[in-house]
């Protein structure tokens, strides 16, 4: 769709937005609402069963438009993502200056369902991988991510039936391969697909994508030098990730090459047979995983699914956790332990989040839940004897540093987000507690000058009150109007009411919105410090 000087400079926006995020559902943020025009919007009103109706017109064309409340937006998100599309959120970033002109927007986030790491569109138990496959005269390179955790493996199927195999054990929620990919019966049938140009899984550009990732001169230090038609897959994977998610990836920080002979290797109809994670009928009921996971925590549940879709025939592996188990069971320590991991919060997670600049309060909150259980859980530690677990224990130590901070600095209940303010708890900042003295006394001002105003004048249908469009104003029925003072400056006619306002009550308006534009300015540069938004 062209651009041109005949659509409104709204439509303007919109498709100069639109073409700079090709094949996704663009949301563009109206007010309350989130609209999407043209094919966006005739898609959206099938995938997500709302109404398709029409904006008026455009270019001498009439506009089809959908939308869905701002409010609402994360259950919409979650059905497309499970459809396997891909997402761009437009929002307002600015302020209409020029009623000629539409107010400023751009696309803050990219939502796709590989790269989703937002807490309410994931399912906690469950990897969510993005994958990339790359073919060469019958062979295979396949790599996957899981951006969540920042575990990035490759491996090098040498058949189709082996590719298959990786498939349907890995099952990625997002696939790329070239646009020439001829082995379409291992991709159709699948949402998710995304056709990739062919100079995207180009060998240099990849080992050059990854250096640039891993902060190194060559990839040795991974074994994964000679794999290079896994290295040509998992470059265009990283390449992918960066350009949707719009930042650094600091969480990613090596790369595994998984070889077929360390593991077990199960073809497709096997698993399909076995009913690991599935049963027959595609269901998850009596399955080895419902049956096996009596897990506490959803980093224990999803590892568990790895180890059983992914068995090891490392003997030493296998003997370690056989000695792991038997302690744990001979000291009875099940009992002691599953309180403890009941109250551990999805911190892998957690930290992908604080890594991409994207947590929540209500991450930091549960993360301060968990250090909270560190001190118990070493103490069971302390007594155990078998090296392997020995060795695990180092990586549950303690930390009363950032324990500490985040105990003073945050209250119980916070806001969703930093920006909305009532995240950081009373008395950590003396001058935070000064404007919301100052911005919580309103209530109390306007009721005592309402009843001084009402006794002054004798005017008894005299309000003070306040909406986010008017700010504060006196109001007084148009009957009683005429007992109004000459300083009473007139602020709005409405049909049964006068409005107004005083000196006395601007200043303590800008008093106000001063005091809580200061209050949310220093919760978010807390935030911004200690990577909270």
């Amino acid at each position: 769709m062209n651009i041109n000087q005949n659509h409104t400079p709204m439509i303007q926006q919109y498709l100069k937005l639109k073409a700079e995020n090709p094949g996704m559902l663009l949301f563009y943020r109206m007010g309350d609402f989130y609209e999407l025009f043209y094919d966006d919007a005739k898609r959206a009103s099938k995938l997500l069963d709302i109404s398709l109706t029409r904006r008026g017109q455009s270019a001498g064309k009439p506009v089809p438009m959908a939308g869905v409340p701002f409010h609402s937006l994360e259950n919409y998100l979650t059905k497309l993502i499970q459809l396997g599309e891909s997402v761009a959120i437009c929002e307002q970033i600015g302020e209409l200056t020029d009623k000629k002109a539409p107010i400023k927007r751009q696309v803050v986030q990219i939502i796709t369902p590989g790269t989703v790491t937002d807490e309410t569109l994931l399912e906690g138990e469950i990897d969510n991988l993005i994958a990339a496959i790359y073919y060469q005269k019958g062979k295979f390179g396949y790599a996957t991510l899981d951006i969540t955790s920042g575990r990035f493996q490759l491996t090098e199927p040498e058949t189709e039936n082996e590719m298959a195999s990786e498939l349907q054990r890995t099952l990625p929620t997002e696939l790329l391969f070239p646009e020439d990919f001829k082995y379409t019966k291992l991709v159709n049938h699948r949402n998710g697909n995304r056709p990739r140009p062919v100079w995207e899984f180009e060998l240099n550009t990849a080992k050059q994508q990854l250096n640039q990732q891993f902060g190194t001169q060559n990839l040795a230090g991974f074994g994964v030098e000679q794999a290079e038609l896994g290295l040509r897959a998992a470059g265009c994977l990283i390449q992918y990730v960066k350009n949707n998610q719009c930042t650094a990836l600091p969480h990613i920080r090596s790369l595994i090459f998984t070889q077929q002979h360390h593991l077990m290797i199960l073809d497709a109809a096997t698993r399909h047979n076995l009913e690991i994670n599935k049963n027959l009928s595609g269901g998850n009921t009596n399955t080895l995983v419902e049956l096996l996971d009596c897990t506490k925590t959803a980093m224990g549940s999803r590892m568990l699914k790895r180890w059983l879709q992914q068995p090891t025939r490392c003997l030493d592996t296998l003997q370690q956790r056989l000695d792991s188990i038997e302690e744990i069971k001979r000291n009875s320590l099940f009992i002691k332990l599953q309180p403890i991991l009941k109250e551990i919060a999805d911190i892998e997670r957690i930290i992908t989040r604080l890594a991409l600049r994207s947590a929540k309060p209500k991450d930091m909150i549960r993360l301060r839940q968990t250090l909270k259980q560190l001190p118990e859980l070493q103490i069971i530690f302390n007594s155990i004897m078998t090296p392997h677990l020995i060795q695990l224990a180092q990586f549950s130590l303690p930390n009363e540093k950032v324990y500490e901070l985040l105990k003073i600095s945050l209250k119980e209940e916070p806001s969703v987000t930093i920006r909305d303010g009532n995240v950081i708890k009373e008395g950590y900042n003396k001058e935070l507690d000064q404007y919301r003295i100052l911005a919580n006394g309103a209530l109390t001002y306007l009721t005592e000058l309402e009843k001084e105003q009402r006794k002054l004048y004798g005017i008894d249908t005299l309000k003070v009150r306040y909406n986010n469009v008017q700010g504060f104003f006196i109001q007084v029925s148009r009957k009683q109007s005429s007992l109004i003072p000459k300083h009473y400056s007139r602020h709005q006619t409405l049909k049964n009411v006068e409005r107004y306002t005083i000196p006395e009550l601007k200043e303590y308006e800008a008093k106000i919105f001063n005091a809580r534009s200061k209050s949310i300015a220093l919760e978010k540069n807390f935030g911004k410090k200690y990577l909270i938004y």
